[in-house]
């Protein structure tokens, strides 16, 4: 329904109640009142003289307001008062300045402070009661502590967190807690200090129309609103309107200046007894706020408020540099698995591209924010993660292939556009799609979820309550289900970032198509050619590697020998230096000696064919752990096989070396007192892109020390180890990667999944 025009008449400045439907129109600027914590005197800023006057200046004063019109300020002040204000009339401005004036109000009546701006041909002279004489100094220690704390703060919400617990150290409300805006001008609460017994707002959503446009408009030139009692009732100027304007004057930079009534009332059904609000603007825009609240009226000095007010400007100042360093972090991230997802594909070859996308971590689902992923290629469908179903899926190609003919198409209201998407909000409100070039229908997809889902109210769940003329009872749990209603069916926005991570996958992937189908005639012809070259090139350096390793165990064997005999028959004869530097000869010709044997068994799984035959596991198993019997003894370990395991065709020597390495790696590798190896075959559901027709997938799995992600790729390598020799029993570091050759000469592969301090899960594939 239409909206009543707005009268700035008396009446409505200080009788006609403000409604629902007109609130986005009150003249919140001009209320023509005060909050009666203080006094006000408004002065015509060329003759000085007072023309208005707020109505309680006889409770505070003894004088009447009317017999204050007109007046000079000798009326209320001493003349040494007043030179002081005189003083700092000429750089006087909008901003609020606290003088170093106290007015004694007379016998039994509070001490006031003077704040005076100047704004609208006004002076404006606000007094606000004071608990003691003396100045209130900043703590210079605290503020040094804060702004550190600050400084260093390596994410936006640390940064966050660290102000309001500022905020809450130096004012003692109750709550303190920022509120960030969305592009939508809707907000979201994400840090907050506060006491123990009260409800958590962290995470709670409130809707745009929680805060009017007029509303931050003044939040926005002026940095700081205090409500120390949200029980008040206003006091009005005398007269209301300012009679060299005729027009009550406007109030925006004024301290003092009573707030919106359905505010108070707001604030009352919060549960509010105090408030206090400072603006986070970033580039000249509304970033957010710090807002407190107080369970009873509290009243806080205006030091504090001014140095929470320079809290908010520093946070302002800093605010881009700590997104900047956010944005950063989540870009490296991003470009970091990017890399590794192009690392698998590669590896994968382009024939096996989807594995290389879904198969190991990370994932394409893991490359940046998103609930699930999937690969959809040759009229085959593969998933990570949450997703909606394969028919689902099937529904939602064919949608974008009739309605989305760009190469990266993205939505964060998929259900806005298509009414068949209200089925699928729960997992894919928002959508990326990234058409492969090769042919119709494969595409490239990450889904996001429908963002109330994942928010979660954190307050009491109060039923609606209305005003007798049915206006919307507000109150935070109303503002949240507003903001419900206006964003269902929406997911979180896609960042520039993400889409642009999401075309260079894409063209990474058809680069890879394409190149394949471009190179296939040339790699036909100089694949014999290459394969040929290639084993004799292996067969050389296997052969090498195995001359070279057989020849050198002879002499060096002698080397050790001859140490050992000096030792025996001339350690008398050495001085101390001289038997040290035979028993490091010795040591050393024994770790060479380790070295080059690691070396020939390599060299021998590379030349030996496979001797394949039916290999039961279990037995095979049982054999290894026999043979492993006093070693597990020795370091306490368990071993756990679950389930049967199956017969493959395999050569039985060398599965029996694999399981070996791993089964010692796993007992080396482990700091706990009571050591556990399982071995078993990996459920079908783990790795969905490998074919389980066609391999057998089995993981050894520790509860060890586990490995750092970044290394996960050098243990594989030879002689490559993430210790000193000496800790953890030494070793060559050849042991997995003999483990590894030995799986690829069957045709598998050999991987890890770990963390640090969370044991390793080593799986190998095997072809059936």
């Amino acid at each position: 329904m239409d909206k009543p025009t707005v009268s700035y008449s008396d009446e409505h400045l200080l009788g006609t109640p403000i409604t629902l439907t007109n609130c986005d129109r009150e003249p919140i600027h001009i209320p023509g009142a005060i909050q009666p914590y203080g006094f006000l005197l408004c002065l015509d800023e060329h003759t000085q003289r007072i023309v208005q006057a707020s109505a309680n200046t006889e409770t505070y004063l003894g004088q009447p307001a009317e017999s204050l019109i007109g007046a000079g300020l000798d009326r209320v002040l001493t003349p040494e008062q007043q030179a002081k204000v005189e003083a700092v009339l000429g750089s006087l401005g909008t901003a609020p300045q606290l003088l170093g004036v106290q007015l004694d109000a007379g016998a039994g009546r509070p001490y006031f402070k003077l704040i005076m701006h100047r704004y609208d041909g006004v002076l404006w002279l606000e007094f606000e009661p004071v608990d003691q004489l003396e100045a209130t100094t900043p703590d210079l220690g605290f503020l040094n502590q804060a702004m550190g704390q600050m400084l260093a703060a390596a994410t936006v919400l640390e940064f966050c967190q660290h102000t309001v617990d500022q905020v809450r150290a130096l004012t003692g409300f109750d709550r303190v807690a920022i509120y960030r805006f969305a592009a939508d001008e809707s907000g979201e609460v994400i840090a907050e200090a506060k006491r123990d017994d009260l409800a958590p707002w962290l995470g709670i959503h409130y809707p745009a129309t929680d805060i009017p446009q007029q509303a931050r408009a003044m939040y926005l030139k002026n940095w700081l609103r205090f409500i120390p009692d949200a029980g008040y009732a206003p006091v009005p100027l005398v007269p209301v309107r300012n009679p060299t304007t005729s027009r009550p004057p406007d109030m925006t930079y004024a301290v003092l200046r009573s707030v919106s009534p359905i505010h108070l009332e707001y604030l009352r059904n919060m549960g509010s007894g105090a408030t206090m609000t400072i603006s986070l603007i970033q580039n000249g825009k509304l970033w957010g706020m710090v807002t407190c609240h107080h369970l009873t009226p509290r009243l806080v000095s205006y030091e504090l408020r001014d140095l929470c007010q320079f809290i908010g400007k520093t946070f302002s100042a800093l605010l881009s540099s700590k997104e900047l360093l956010d944005d950063t972090e989540y870009q490296l991230r991003i470009s970091e698995r990017q890399g590794q997802l192009f690392e698998h594909v590669t590896v994968s070859g382009p024939a096996n591209f989807v594995d290389g996308l879904c198969g190991h971590f990370p994932t394409l689902r893991d490359v940046f924010d998103c609930g699930g992923a999937a690969v959809c290629f040759n009229e085959e469908i593969t998933t990570v993660g949450t997703t909606p179903t394969p028919a689902q899926i099937s529904e939602l190609l064919a949608w974008l292939q009739e309605n989305a003919p760009e190469d990266v198409f993205s939505t964060s209201s998929y259900a806005a556009l298509n009414p068949a998407g209200l089925e699928i909000r729960a997992t894919a409100s928002g959508i990326i799609a990234a058409s492969l070039a090769d042919a119709p229908g494969n595409y490239l997809l990450w889904f996001r979820p429908e963002q109330v889902r994942t928010v979660t109210w954190a307050g009491q769940n109060e039923k609606p309550q209305t005003l007798a003329d049915g206006q919307i009872f507000l109150s935070p749990r109303q503002s949240f289900e507003a903001w419900k209603q206006f964003v269902e069916n929406t997911a979180a926005p896609w960042k520039t970032v993400e889409l642009e991570a999401a075309k260079d996958i894409r063209l990474r992937i058809s680069d890879i198509r394409l190149k394949v189908f471009n190179e296939l005639q040339t790699q036909a012809r100089s694949l014999t050619r290459l394969n040929a070259e290639l084993a004799r090139s292996n067969d050389d350096l296997d052969s090498f590697a195995y001359v070279a390793s057989h020849d050198l165990k002879e002499p060096l064997r002698g080397i050790h020998n001859y140490a050992l005999f000096l030792l025996e028959d001339y350690a008398d004869k050495l001085d101390e230096e001289g038997v040290h530097r035979l028993q490091t000869l010795v040591r050393l010709s024994q770790r060479m000696e380790s070295l080059i044997e690691s070396l020939l068994q390599l060299s021998r799984v590379g030349r030996a064919e496979l001797e394949v035959e039916k290999i039961d596991l279990n037995d095979l198993l049982e054999e290894v752990s026999d043979l492993l019997q006093l070693r597990f003894e020795e370091t306490r370990t368990q071993l756990l096989v679950p389930d049967q395991l199956p017969t493959i065709m395999g050569d039985r020597i060398r599965m029996q070396e694999v399981f070996s390495n791993l089964l010692s790696n796993a007992m080396k590798y482990n700091d706990r007192p009571e050591k556990v190896i399982r071995v078993g075959e990996a459920a079908t559901d783990i790795f969905p892109a490998i074919n389980r027709a066609k391999f057998y997938v089995f993981y050894v799995q520790d509860n060890g020390i586990g490995i750092d992600p970044r290394h996960q790729t050098n243990i594989f390598k030879l002689f490559k180890r993430l210790h000193t020799p000496d800790k953890y029993g030494g070793g060559t570091g050849a042991g997995l990667a003999i483990a590894k050759k030995m799986v690829e000469k069957h045709g598998g592969a050999l991987w890890v999944d770990s963390q640090p301090g969370q044991g390793s899960t080593f799986y190998f594939t095997i072809p059936k």
